[in-house]
C-alpha cells in the first residue's frame, strides 16, 4: 500500500468558496504531502513559466465516467491489439509525456522529479499499452482511494493513447465503479472522443469526498 508522506506544512483555501477561474491558488512546493493534500481537496499543480506554481481546480472538470462507460466501436477496434500493463516503463512513460517537442508541454524537471517520487512511495502509476514488445503509448496519473487523476498521456504508435485510456477504464471497473472517479482535468477534443464530460465544480467535488473513502483498484495496491 502507498507510504502517507508528512503532512503539509501548506493550508490551501477552500476550493467550494474559490472564485469564478480555473486557478485557486499560488505558491507552495512540490513536496509529496502538499501535492497528495491538494489533490484530496480537488486541486492539481501545473507550473506557470512565468510566474509561481500555480493550483488549478476547473470550474468544469473534465471526467470519464466509469460505471457504464461503453466505448464506440472504432475505439474497441483500437484498444484490441495492445498489452495493457501497469507501472512497468513509469520513468520512460513520464518523460515521453514531458517531451518539450509536444505542443502545450508542460511538465518540468520539478514536475518529473516530484511524480516520480510518489511513484515510488505507491500513490503515482502509469498505465501502459503495449504491442509487440514495444512501448506503444500510455499516461501516468495520482491514484487516491477511488479517484484516479489522469496527468497526461503520450503515443509513440497511432492509437496507444487511446488504448491506454480504454485499459485504465477497465482496471476502474470494479464492484466501486459508481462512485469512482477518473479525473482528466479538462475536456480536450481529443478526450471527447473517448467519452469525457464535464462536472461543475461543486459536484465533482461532492464526488471526490466520496471517492476517496473507497479502496484503490486491485491494479494500483502495490
Amino acid at each position: 500500500m502507498p507510504v502517507e508522506p508528512p503532512a503539509s506544512v501548506w493550508d490551501f483555501p477552500p476550493v467550494a468558496v474559490a472564485g469564478p477561474g480555473d486557478v485557486v491558488a499560488a505558491g507552495a512546493d512540490l513536496e509529496p504531502g502538499t501535492i497528495l493534500a491538494a489533490y484530496r481537496r480537488g486541486l492539481f499543480p501545473m507550473p506557470d513559466s512565468d510566474g509561481p506554481l500555480l493550483w488549478w481546480s476547473p470550474v468544469d472538470r473534465g471526467v470519464i465516467e466509469v460505471a457504464g462507460y461503453s466505448p464506440s466501436r472504432s475505439l474497441r477496434r483500437a484498444r484490441k491489439p495492445f498489452e495493457i500493463r501497469v507501472n512497468t516503463a513509469f520513468d520512460e512513460v513520464i518523460r515521453a509525456c514531458a517531451d518539450p517537442r509536444r505542443p502545450g508541454s508542460w511538465i518540468d524537471p520539478d514536475i518529473i522529479a516530484a511524480y516520480t517520487k510518489l511513484h515510488r512511495m505507491g500513490w503515482v502509476h502509469s498505465v501502459e499499452a503495449w504491442r509487440d514488445g514495444e512501448l506503444a503509448g500510455g499516461l501516468y496519473g495520482v491514484a487516491i482511494g477511488g479517484l484516479f487523476a489522469g496527468e497526461s498521456m503520450f503515443h509513440h504508435q497511432t492509437d496507444g493513447s487511446k488504448a491506454a485510456v480504454a485499459g485504465l477504464v477497465e482496471l476502474l471497473t470494479d464492484e466501486y465503479a459508481a462512485d469512482r472517479v477518473l479525473d482528466i482535468q479538462w475536456v480536450t477534443s481529443h478526450l471527447a472522443t473517448l467519452g469525457a464530460t464535464t462536472l461543475p465544480r461543486d459536484t465533482y467535488l461532492h464526488r471526490l469526498d466520496r471517492a476517496l473513502h473507497l479502496p484503490l483498484p486491485k491494479a494500483f495496491r502495490t
